[in-house]
C-alpha cells in the first residue's frame, strides 16, 4: 500500500506536537512530510514534497491558512497528481466552524479532541480512497477548489460607489462603474478603466468585501475583473485559461482555483 503523506502548518510548537501525536493514535500509517510554523513554508514544502493531506492553522504569521491554501491551488501543477485533502485547524470560533460545515470542509479544532479527530481522519481516508480507485472522482479538484472559494468569499459590506485614487497632488474619483479589472501590484492595486490605469493603496482582500459579487469576479488571487466586460475566454496548450475585456489590450490570467467558473458554462 501506498505510504499517505501529511504537512503540518501550526505556528504554536506545543498544538503542532499535539495534533502529530494524537494523528500518530488516530493514523499510524500516515507520514508527516513536514512540519512548519507559517503559511509561506507550508506553500513551497507542499509544492516540492507534493503530500496527499494539509493540516494548516487558520491563524498564522504573514499568511493565514486559507490564503497558503489558495496560493497553493494557484501554483498546484495540472498533472496527473491530485490537490491535497485539507484539513484546517483552528480554535473554536462558532462562525468559523459553521463555515466550515455549510462548505463540507473538514477542520480540527484546537485543543485537539481524539474522536474530533478520529472522524476527521475517517472522512479524509474515504476521500483519498476515491482518488485512488480505478475510476477517480470525476472534478474532485473543482469540489475542492469551490468550497475553498466559498470560504475566501468576504462578508458583504456596502457597495463601493467611487474610488479615490491619488494622481500627483491631487485625487481623481473614479465611480466604479467605470472599473474593468481590479489587480494586485505590490503594495498597491492598479485600478483599469478604459481610458485610464491608476493606482490605489487600498488592498485588494479590503476592497472585495465592497464589491457587489454578481458584478465582480474574482479570477485569480490578485485580480478582479468586471464580468459583463468579459468578451471571451481563451484556453491555451496547458489548459491555462485567460480572458479578453472589451476595452483592454492585454488578457487577463484565470488561474486554476477560479477557472471552474467558466468551466461550468
Amino acid at each position: 500500500m501506498t505510504s499517505i503523506t501529511a504537512l503540518i502548518a501550526e505556528d504554536e510548537p506545543l498544538l503542532a506536537a499535539a495534533l502529530r501525536a494524537e494523528l500518530a493514535r488516530a493514523w499510524p500509517e500516515l507520514r508527516i512530510a513536514a512540519q512548519v510554523g507559517d503559511g509561506a513554508s507550508a506553500v513551497h514544502l507542499a509544492l516540492a514534497l507534493r503530500p496527499q493531506v494539509l493540516f494548516l492553522d487558520i491563524r498564522m504569521p504573514g499568511m493565514t491558512g486559507l490564503e497558503a491554501a489558495a496560493e497553493l491551488a494557484e501554483e498546484w501543477p495540472t498533472d496527473d497528481v491530485p490537490f491535497p485533502a485539507l484539513v484546517f485547524v483552528t480554535a473554536y470560533d462558532q462562525y468559523a466552524v459553521q463555515a466550515f460545515e455549510a462548505q463540507a470542509v473538514d477542520y480540527v479544532l484546537k485543543p485537539v479532541v481524539p474522536e474530533r479527530l478520529a472522524r476527521t481522519v475517517q472522512r479524509v481516508q474515504a476521500r483519498l480512497g476515491e482518488q485512488a480507485s480505478p475510476v477517480p472522482l470525476a472534478g474532485a479538484d473543482d469540489a475542492t477548489f469551490e468550497r475553498l472559494r466559498a470560504l475566501l468569499a468576504a462578508p458583504a459590506a456596502p457597495a463601493l460607489k467611487v474610488i479615490q485614487a491619488g494622481v500627483g497632488n491631487t485625487i481623481r474619483l473614479v465611480p466604479v462603474d467605470e472599473v474593468l479589472v481590479f489587480e494586485a501590484a505590490d503594495k498597491y492595486v492598479r485600478v483599469l478603466t478604459g481610458e485610464a490605469e491608476l493606482l490605489i493603496r487600498t488592498p485588494l482582500k479590503d476592497l472585495l468585501p465592497q464589491l457587489d459579487g454578481s458584478v465582480f469576479w474574482q479570477v485569480h488571487r490578485g485580480t478582479v475583473v468586471r464580468a459583463t466586460a468579459v468578451r471571451t475566454v481563451h484556453r491555451d496548450e496547458a489548459g491555462k485559461l485567460s480572458l479578453e475585456v472589451a476595452g483592454l489590450m492585454e488578457r487577463v490570467p484565470v488561474s486554476r482555483l477560479y477557472a471552474g467558473r467558466f468551466r461550468a458554462m
